[in-house]
């Protein structure tokens, strides 16, 4: 069996794109997401995104973790996503997808070299949400500030002194249900700094959803200016821009940038063994 993918990053965090008709004969995706996302026995990336077709949208995004476990959504998933359909269509401007979170518009616009591009999305509402299973092991001291919010996916954010301070592996195993991130103030007074443990993933260089959630958790708790409209999210893999209450009151926009690495043939036999070529 053959089939082309192309692998896409934001800001570190990497996806393989791949069409549903090559993957329709796969009778275990989430197996064929561990096995091409595997980063020593398959090509790696953090997620295999599937592209469909539905009525009345642009496309339709699938997202499988590494693990192979099914994402409801991913704000640097869906910017490399937007990027493959628009080199898929030749074309960029506004797109409408579908996600397993719901409908997400977005603007992607070519970059200063072909391999880039920049996308604005629209995530949604940010909501509350409970506590997830296993956290009260975590043992947060009451004082902490800590948010549980949906950004269409769930996420646990929690502001501490210095991010780098913080076992973070060790934090995120307790909680594989959510998407962990610990955020500090700074480095300047309308931006904060964050790191991740993803669900399905582990710890990641960026979170799209998650510098959503830490920027919305952080202009709530005081980090920012009140009047902020975007907070700057420093990752270990770059800056997010969050901008808040846009379009409207209640939803956030990301803004960023989805790079091409390349596009791969590959010829796989069944899900132990097969060869690919950049």
């Amino acid at each position: 069996m053959r089939m082309q993918l192309t692998k896409h990053h934001g800001w570190g965090n990497d996806f393989l794109v791949v069409g549903a008709a090559d993957v329709a004969a796969v009778g275990d995706l989430a197996a064929l997401s561990r096995r091409l996302c595997d980063r020593r026995r398959g090509i790696g990336a953090d997620g295999l995104l599937i592209m469909g077709d539905a009525p009345n949208v642009t496309a339709t995004m699938v997202l499988y973790n590494a693990d192979g476990s099914i994402a409801e959504m991913s704000g640097n998933g869906i910017r490399c996503f937007a990027q493959a359909v628009a080199r898929r269509d030749g074309t960029y401007g506004e797109q409408s997808i579908l996600t397993g979170a719901g409908l997400r518009a977005v603007t992607i616009h070519a970059g200063e070299h072909p391999d880039l591009a920049e996308a604005s999305v629209d995530m949604g509402e940010i909501s509350p949400i409970g506590e997830p299973q296993g956290w009260a092991s975590i043992g947060a001291h009451p004082d902490r500030p800590v948010a549980h919010l949906s950004v269409g996916n769930p996420h646990t954010v929690v502001g501490v002194d210095d991010v780098r301070a913080v076992d973070l592996l060790e934090l995120g195993r307790k909680v594989p249900g959510t998407n962990l991130e610990i955020i500090e103030p700074g480095p300047d007074s309308t931006s904060i700094t964050m790191r991740v443990h993803e669900r399905g993933a582990g710890i990641t260089e960026a979170c799209g959803t998650g510098a959503c959630a830490s920027a919305w958790a952080a202009a709530t708790w005081g980090l920012v200016p009140s009047n902020t409209s975007e907070v700057t999210v420093h990752m270990d893999g770059g800056s997010a821009r969050v901008r808040l209450h846009q379009p409207s009151d209640g939803r956030v926009t990301l803004v960023g940038p989805a790079i091409f690495i390349g596009a791969i043939d590959l010829s796989i036999s069944d899900l132990g063994a097969g060869s690919a070529a950049l």
